[in-house]
C-alpha cells in the first residue's frame, strides 16, 4: 500500500464495502466506482473526507472525485477490492440505469484506458509536425520516421487497443478482442491492399453515399473491403458480438476442450460476420454520424460553437462528456481533423483565467493557496480540480467561465478552428493544430481564441467577483492577530480558548512536514513538537473519537468547537505500539485530564516525525483561529483563541 492507504479505506468502507463494488476505474481526476447498490454508500461522508474534492452520481457511475494524484489513490484502493486489473474495468453485473446512463458507461469504460497514451502519442506527432514547421529538421530524415512511429502507432492500430478494452468492458477475455483488434488491421484485407490489385468484380449501393466496390468474396457472399486500421466503431460492435458468442460457447462446449475450442468457435463465427456485415454497417454508421454533425455544425458554425462552448463544463461536471469523445475521434479518423468538438478548447482557459482572476482579487488565505496550483493545471489541460474546488462552490465564478468559454467556443466555430490529430492536453495540444501543409493559419486561430476567452475570463472576474465577507477572515481580523494571546488579557472579544495539550516547541501548521496538515484543508491550529509524552484535554467535552492505534484524538468541547489532536505524522503506521490511552471514546472529560501518553525515544528511534498537530476541524463555524505567538508553550497554556 501507499502514503494514501488511510484515504482508500475510508473510501472501500463508505462506498459500502468491498461487497457493494461491481468495478472501478479511474479517469484523470476521478475514481468511477460501480456500485451494486448506491444507497448504501455515505454520500455526506465520501464528500467531506480530506482527500476527495466532491462525489458526483452520473452515467451510472459513483465517481469520487481525487485530483491529480487520483492514479495513486486507484493503486491503494484496488488491493482493497480484491480486483485485479483485468478486473477493474467491468463488472461483473450488467450496466444499469437508463440506456443514456449505460451507453455512457461502456463509452468512459473502453476509451478511460487508452485516453493517457492516445495523448501522449499525439502530443508526440504535433511536437514532431511543429519542429518540420519551423525548420528544425526535414520529413525525410531519420529522426522525423522514428518520432513519427511513437506518433502514429498507436492511431495506425488503433482497433488492437479498443478490441482490448472494449473486450474487458463487455466480459470477454481480452487476448481475444486483442486478436479480433489484429484481425481488423491485418493488410491484406484492407481497402486499400483489395483496389491496389485489380478491378473490381462489381459495385454495391451504386450512386448512394454508401457505394462501395467489391473486389472479393467470402466463399461467394461478397465482402464489402474497408480499411479498419485507425477506426473506431466497427471494432467495438464486433467485439461486442464476439462477447455474445463467447457466453454461448461457454455453456455448449464440454469443459475437456473448452479452453482452446471457445475461442476458436468465438473467432470462426465472430470474423467472417463482423467483415461481411457488422465492420460494414458500422463503417456506413460513421460515415452517417460525421455527416450528420458536419451538417449541424454548417448551419450556424459560430452558433454551434458558442454552444460547444457553453456548456462543455456543465458536461464535464455529470461526467457527460465521454458521450462526445467518439465524435470527437471519428471526426478525426474520417475526415481528417475535428471543427465540430473543438470549440471546447476555450473552456480550459476560460477555467484558467477566471482561478487566476480569483488568486489576485481574493483576500481569502486558503482561496488563495488553492487558486494557482489549480490554474496551472488548467493550462496544463485538467480543469476538474478547479471547477469542483473553486468555481462552483463559489458558483459566480463558474457562470462566468462559462459565458467566456461560449465567447471563445463561438470564435473558434466563426474560423473554422480544426484539430488535426488526436492527443495533448492544454496547450500541449497546440502542435495538434498545425495544418498538415505546414501552415500556421489554424494555429494561429488557436492562439488567438484562448487569448480572446482568457481575457475576457480575467476581466470579468476581476470586476464580478467579491469575496465573501463572513469568510474573509483574514481582513476582518488583521488587527486581532497583531495582539499577543494571553489567557488573562482578555484581548479578544467573544472568544473562546483552547489550551495546550502538551509542552514543547510551537510551530505554524504551514511549517510541519506533512502537506495535508499544512494546507489547512484538514483545520486550522497549530503544531507542538513535544518535550514530553504526555497529552492533556485542552478543554472540557467529549471524546468523539480515539482511534485504535491510539495515534489520534477527536474531541468535541463544551462550547462546540471539534479538535483533532494528531500524535506525530504518519505514525498510525505503529498500530498503537509505543502509546497508552487513559480515556475511552464516549468519555466526558475536563480541561487538563489525562488523554494519552507515548513514548518519544520509541517513535522517534523507529523514525518518526513527532510534530503534533492541534487541529479546530469545524473551522468554518468560526470568524477565525488565532495561534499563540509563543515559540515554547507548556500544557495549559493558551494555544488557540477561537473568534466566533
Amino acid at each position: 500500500m501507499g502514503k494514501y492507504e488511510n484515504l482508500a479505506k475510508e473510501i472501500v468502507k463508505n462506498v459500502g464495502g468491498k461487497e457493494n463494488v461491481s468495478s472501478l476505474t479511474h479517469c484523470i481526476t476521478r475514481l468511477r466506482f460501480k456500485l451494486k447498490d448506491e444507497g448504501k454508500a455515505n454520500d455526506d461522508v465520501i464528500k467531506n473526507m480530506d482527500g476527495v474534492v466532491t462525489l458526483m452520481k452520473s452515467g451510472g457511475q459513483y465517481q469520487v472525485v481525487i485530483g491529480n494524484h487520483v492514479p495513486e489513490v486507484y493503486a491503494d484502493v484496488m488491493p482493497l477490492l480484491g480486483l485485479d486489473e483485468d478486473q477493474a474495468d467491468h463488472g461483473e453485473d450488467a450496466p444499469s440505469g437508463n440506456l443514456f446512463n449505460r451507453a455512457i458507461d461502456v463509452i468512459s469504460g473502453i476509451f478511460q484506458p487508452i485516453l493517457g497514451i492516445m495523448a501522449a502519442c499525439g502530443m508526440v506527432k504535433g511536437l514532431n509536425a511543429l519542429f518540420v514547421a519551423i525548420g528544425l529538421y526535414t520529413d525525410t530524415c531519420g529522426g522525423y520516421l522514428v518520432l513519427n512511429a511513437i506518433g502514429d502507432g498507436l492511431f495506425n492500430f488503433l482497433p488492437l487497443f479498443l478490441g482490448y478494452t472494449a473486450a474487458k468492458k463487455f466480459n470477454l477475455k481480452p487476448m481475444i478482442g486483442l486478436v479480433i483488434g489484429a484481425i481488423m488491421c491485418y493488410p491484406t484485407i484492407q481497402n486499400s491492399a483489395l483496389s491496389a490489385g485489380g478491378d473490381a468484380l462489381y459495385t454495391l449501393f451504386a450512386g448512394t453515399m454508401f457505394e462501395s466496390q467489391v473486389y472479393t468474396t467470402f466463399f461467394g457472399i461478397p465482402m464489402i473491403a474497408m480499411d479498419y486500421t485507425g477506426t473506431v466503431i466497427p471494432v467495438i460492435f464486433v467485439v461486442y458480438f464476439a462477447s455474445k458468442c463467447s457466453k454461448l460457447f461457454n455453456k455448449i462446449v464440454p469443459d475437456l476442450v473448452k479452453f482452446f475450442f471457445v475461442p476458436m468457435l468465438t473467432l470462426l463465427i465472430t470474423i467472417p460476420i463482423g467483415l461481411l456485415v457488422i465492420g460494414p454497417v458500422a463503417t456506413f454508421g460513421s460515415t452517417i454520424i460525421a455527416e450528420a454533425v458536419m451538417a449541424v455544425r454548417n448551419a450556424s458554425p459560430m452558433l454551434a460553437g458558442a454552444i460547444v462552448g457553453l456548456t462543455w463544463q456543465i458536461l464535464v461536471i455529470f461526467g457527460l462528456h465521454w458521450g462526445f469523445i467518439p465524435v470527437y475521434i471519428n471526426n478525426i479518423m474520417t475526415n481528417g481533423y475535428d471543427n465540430v468538438m473543438m470549440p471546447f478548447f476555450a473552456c480550459t482557459f476560460a477555467t484558467s483565467a477566471v482561478v487566476l482572476a480569483i488568486f489576485f482579487k481574493t483576500k481569502d488565505k486558503h482561496l488563495k493557496e488553492m487558486a494557482l496550483p489549480n490554474f496551472i493545471s488548467g493550462i496544463f489541460g485538467v480543469t476538474e480540480p478547479a471547477i469542483y474546488g473553486i468555481l462552483l462552490p463559489l458558483k459566480k465564478p463558474f457562470v462566468i467561465s462559462c459565458i467566456a468559454g461560449c465567447i471563445g467556443g463561438g470564435f473558434y466555430g466563426a474560423f473554422n478552428f480544426r484539430k488535426f490529430m488526436m492527443g495533448g492536453m492544454g496547450i500541449f495540444e497546440f502542435p495538434a493544430m498545425i495544418e498538415p501543409d505546414g501552415s500556421m493559419g489554424n494555429l494561429i486561430v488557436a492562439v488567438v481564441g484562448v487569448v480572446i476567452t482568457m481575457i475576457i475570463a480575467f476581466i470579468a472576474t476581476m470586476i464580478l467577483y467579491k469575496d465573501d465577507p463572513k469568510k474573509n477572515a483574514e481582513v476582518q481580523t488583521e488587527d486581532t492577530k497583531q495582539a499577543p494571546v494571553k489567557k488573562e488579557a482578555g484581548s479578544l472579544l467573544n472568544a473562546s480558548e483552547i489550551v495546550s495539550p502538551m509542552s514543547g516547541k510551537v510551530l505554524k501548521l504551514e511549517n510541519i512536514q506533512d502537506d495535508a496538515f499544512a494546507s489547512g484543508v484538514l483545520g486550522k491550529g497549530a503544531a507542538i513538537v513535544p518535550s514530553e509524552g504526555t497529552v492533556y484535554a485542552p478543554a472540557d467535552g467529549e471524546i468523539s473519537a480515539l482511534f485504535p492505534t491510539l495515534h489520534a484524538i477527536g474531541m468535541k468541547t463544551d462550547g462546540g468547537a471539534e479538535l483533532l489532536i494528531h500524535i506525530g505524522l504518519d505514525t498510525v503506521q505503529l498500530e498503537g505500539e509505543g502509546f497508552e490511552a487513559f480515556v475511552k471514546q464516549g468519555d466526558h472529560v475536563t480541561q487538563g485530564q489525562k488523554l494519552v501518553s507515548f513514548d518519544m525515544d520509541f517513535i522517534k528511534g523507529k523514525g518518526y516525525c513527532l510534530e503534533t498537530p492541534v487541529l479546530i476541524t469545524n473551522m468554518d463555524d468560526y470568524l477565525d483561529i488565532v495561534e499563540t505567538d509563543k515559540e515554547e508553550i507548556k500544557a495549559g497554556e493558551v494555544l488557540l483563541n477561537i473568534v466566533k
